[in-house]
């Protein structure tokens, strides 16, 4: 296996990888971006327009709420997914009695498709015919029944919830693997030394886990910003675009529209927005380590 040791041999074994990459990866988002330039039908030649579609943005009151929606989602699913995540992790870290079938239990969310997901909590959320209000109703609570659905209000919370139940066992695995890699020998330093729990997880289980902790919150801050079928499923969009995300109205504007071009400027800002947000996670959280 000596030629293996070659770095010549070594990328020779990477290039198709990478050309597969590159083909699937980068050139379509290099198109996508073009096209946000462009005018364009899906028929025909594109239009090049230049910042049009952007400007057009600025005046586009959906636009704006569909934005607004994917802020609150991300913002409620940050907070929430990595603190509930780790804390599941240190729980089911012990060797606690059905341990194991209490990972299988938080884990089977996240083998469920997002579309079957969102079947699952429409019948759940519904306002005329979902589990919680129908419940409300027979206990003679039908003055507090909520559009848990359907409006700009509660909807991009009801999202963040769904994609938190879903993602919380596959988030609280990786962090159960960065606790795996903690040695033994450290903690009992730590107990030996009179740290107590809470000292042990700030002092020593979090800077020892801290790229894993970073990889945690990268795959949550790319995962929110890529949440459409669970929107599609709930509430399309609607009414009247009042729950669109940025994914689902850009959706909504390149194929049911049939504006290709102002649908992909929505699309290169999303992406943006996601490049933006992780590079300045990477960069504080960088500055810890330092």
């Amino acid at each position: 296996m000596y030629w293996l040791s070659k770095k010549r041999y070594i990328v020779l074994m990477l290039i198709p990888t990478l050309l597969i990459y590159i083909v699937y990866m980068i050139a379509p988002i290099i198109v996508a971006v073009g096209y946000s330039f462009t005018k364009y039908s899906g028929i025909g030649n594109a239009k090049f327009i230049g910042l049009n579609n952007y400007i057009r943005l600025l005046g586009d009151s959906t636009f704006m709420l569909s934005l607004k929606n994917t802020m609150v989602i991300f913002v409620v699913i940050f907070i929430f997914l990595m603190v509930g995540a780790f804390s599941v992790a240190l729980l089911l870290n012990n060797k606690l009695k059905f341990n194991g079938t209490a990972k299988a239990l938080i884990f089977s969310p996240a083998i469920i498709a997002p579309i079957i997901v969102g079947i699952i909590w429409v019948f759940i959320l519904d306002p005329e015919v979902g589990l919680i209000n129908s419940i409300m109703n027979e206990i003679g609570l039908e003055k507090h029944t909520q559009l848990w659905i359907g409006g700009d209000k509660l909807t991009p919370y009801c999202v963040a919830f769904i994609y938190l139940w879903q993602q919380l066992g596959y988030v609280a695995t990786i962090f159960i693997a960065g606790l795996k890699m903690i040695p033994e020998e450290v903690m009992e330093a730590a107990k030996v030394d009179g740290a107590n729990a809470w000292q042990k997880v700030r002092y020593v289980t979090i800077p020892m886990i801290r790229s894993t902790i970073s990889t945690a919150a990268i795959l949550i801050i790319t995962g929110t910003f890529k949440i459409f079928e669970v929107v599609q499923q709930l509430t399309n969009g609607g009414p009247n675009h009042v729950s669109e995300t940025l994914v689902t109205y850009s959706y909504a504007t390149t194929f049911s529209n049939g504006e290709y071009g102002y649908g992909m400027s929505m699309a290169t800002i999303t992406f943006i927005i996601s490049l933006m947000i992780t590079a300045i996670y990477s960069f504080f959280a960088r500055e810890k380590v330092e």
